[in-house]
Order: C-alpha cells, then sequence, then structure tokens
C-alpha cells in the first residue's frame, strides 16, 4: 500500500482525500517511479469534476506528470533504468508516493537540472508544442498569449522569446501584469480592462499577431480571430472558457488563417514516440536558461484539496506542485 490523494466522486475539491491505495506494480514496458514531485494541472481539476477524459470512474488517483527515481521495471524494459532520476507522464496518477509510467514516456532528467525545473512536463511539452509543432512560430514573428501568468502560458511566453519571437504579448489580469513582464512579454494587456484584439492590432502596426495560444475558448477565440495576422495560426489547446467558440469560415479562408487544435493528452496516446523530441528540446532550454519555470507553492500530498482550490480561484502565478514524500 501507499498514501495517495484520491477522488472519491465527483464534484469540488472537497471530494479529494488523501488514504491508502494499493501501490502499482509495472507490466510489460512499464516503469515505477517513487515519486519526489507530481505538478497540479487544470487537466487535474476537470478530471476531479467528471468533465476530463470521459468515460472516468471514481474513485482514482487523478496527476498527469511526476518527477522521480524508477524504482522498479516491467518485462521489456531495461534493468539499468532502475535507480534513474526521471521526468514521466503518469499512467495511474501522480498524486501517489508510487506512479506508473510508459517506458517510452518516461525520460532521464539531465544532472543539472533540479526537480523543480523538469516537473511539470505537461506544462513544458504543450508550451513548446503549441508553439512550434502547432503554431509554427518563426523567428521574428508576433506571438500573442492568453492566460500568460498560468503553467502553460508563462512557459509559452519564455519559449516564444527564446525562439524570436517578436512582438511577444501576454494578456492576464492585471494584478498579474508584472509578473508577465519579467517572464519577457513585450506588452501585456489587462483582460479585465482592455480590449486585446485592439491592443494586439495596435502593438502589430494593424497586421496582427502570426501565432495565437489560446486556452480560453469561447468568446475569446472568437474575438481572436479578429486579430489574427494573414498567413497566421491561432491554436487552440483548451476551453478553460467554459464553452466552445463558433467561428466563421470566410476571414479564414480570405485571409488564408488557420485555428490548428492541440492536445498533448492526444499526442501521448496516438503517437507516444513523437513527444521525446519536445522533451529534449525543453530540457535544452532549461539548461540555457532561456526558461524557468516558476513554482508559486508547494503542498504536501495532505494539501491536494488546498491545491486545487487555489488552482481553481486563479490566484497565483506559475504551477502548483505535490510533494508526495513529504512528511
Amino acid at each position: 500500500m501507499m498514501r495517495a490523494v484520491v477522488v472519491e466522486d465527483f464534484g469540488s475539491s472537497d471530494v479529494l482525500r488523501v488514504r491508502a491505495w494499493p501501490a502499482p506494480h509495472p507490466g510489460p514496458g512499464e516503469v515505477r517511479i517513487r515519486v519526489s514531485l507530481a505538478s497540479v494541472n487544470y487537466a487535474d481539476v476537470l478530471s476531479r469534476r467528471g468533465g476530463y477524459d470521459a468515460g472516468r470512474s471514481v474513485p482514482f488517483v487523478p496527476g498527469l506528470d511526476c518527477v522521480g527515481i524508477v524504482d522498479a521495471v516491467g518485462e521489456g524494459v531495461e534493468a539499468s533504468r532502475v535507480g534513474q532520476r526521471v521526468a514521466a507522464f503518469a499512467k495511474s496518477g501522480s498524486y501517489a508516493e508510487f506512479a506508473l509510467a510508459s517506458a517510452v514516456l518516461t525520460y532521464p532528467v539531465p544532472n543539472d537540472l533540479p526537480d523543480e525545473a523538469v516537473c511539470g512536463l505537461t506544462a513544458l511539452v504543450t508550451a513548446y508544442n503549441v508553439l512550434t509543432l502547432a503554431g509554427r512560430s518563426r523567428k521574428g514573428e508576433s506571438v500573442l498569449v492568453h492566460a500568460a501568468s498560468g503553467g502553460v502560458g508563462g512557459l509559452a511566453v519564455q519559449i516564444a522569446r527564446a525562439l524570436g519571437a517578436s512582438p511577444v504579448i501576454g494578456v492576464t489580469s492585471g494584478s498579474k501584469a508584472a509578473f508577465v513582464r519579467g517572464l519577457g512579454a513585450d506588452v501585456v494587456v489587462d483582460r479585465g480592462a482592455e480590449d486585446f484584439a485592439a491592443r494586439t492590432l495596435e502593438a502589430t502596426g494593424g497586421r496582427g499577431a502570426d501565432v495565437i495560444l489560446d486556452s480560453v475558448g469561447g468568446e475569446t477565440l472568437e474575438r481572436g480571430v479578429t486579430c489574427l495576422a494573414e498567413f497566421g495560426r491561432l491554436v487552440t489547446f483548451g476551453q478553460t472558457g467554459g464553452r466552445s467558440a463558433n467561428v466563421g469560415t470566410s476571414p479564414l479562408h480570405r485571409g488564408s488563417r488557420a485555428v490548428v487544435g492541440y492536445s498533448s493528452g492526444h499526442l501521448r496516446r496516438v503517437r507516444p514516440h513523437a513527444v521525446g523530441s519536445a522533451v529534449d528540446a525543453a530540457f535544452e532550454l532549461l539548461r540555457r536558461g532561456d526558461v524557468t519555470p516558476s513554482v508559486f507553492e508547494r503542498f504536501a500530498l495532505e494539501r491536494g484539496p488546498e491545491a486545487h482550490a487555489l488552482m481553481e480561484r486563479a490566484e497565483h502565478v506559475g504551477k502548483l506542485v505535490l510533494m508526495p514524500s513529504a512528511d
């Protein structure tokens, strides 16, 4: 047995309980990881509410990724992996003392990178891929990032800057503007007081943004099309605003604009071997100091409900981290 945060029923953060849970055993192609850190992602909140990973039944252990030490391997996995410090996408849920992961989605961590730098693999890979794989961002192009103070958005601002984007425009709440500016955004838009589409057109000399990264959906995405440059790419990779968007096709085909969907979860399921290149690139950006993840707060496992409540209030900047091994 092990300690784990368990979703007992779908609902608010109060449904999370820390209790004894069967320790997983690796099957063929799997590794077991003694978890040192697990990141808290908004997808975990949606999963807890019952609105993510449709068909998942309770009870279950949430958590998409972790950092830790491989302590057991399944059939077909080299025994030499035991003892490796790794970052991984968890199959069994990472809010626990132990987690299972597919060997192909488990990555050795360079010695010069601390656990906190690589914790949050989901956010790192998502931020890199929405810019490069889906957004096809090129040096000198303008990039607009919504939710720029969040886990993915904050990383995307830094990666865009490292890849030579100009200008980088970050949309956030007014209280978080200084944080986003410190990440490297050239222009920061207060979503509550300013029209981001108008500010984007102003910052780009009327052209619009070449790449827009949108995890909000709904009206935000619809407005985004009005400030998307000709030949621009609007990448949709979430729907935190609560509804889908309705976008007319005329401005798309008339201006050679594209709306592109992306999901790291889908990529892992369908093309798991394709994830490694983004991990390698993200680790290299971390090693060069081009990207510095910001940890807002660390929580012992027992404080998992607090972490979810904070995530839902959106009062934080950067990422939230669980420490399953903390006393």
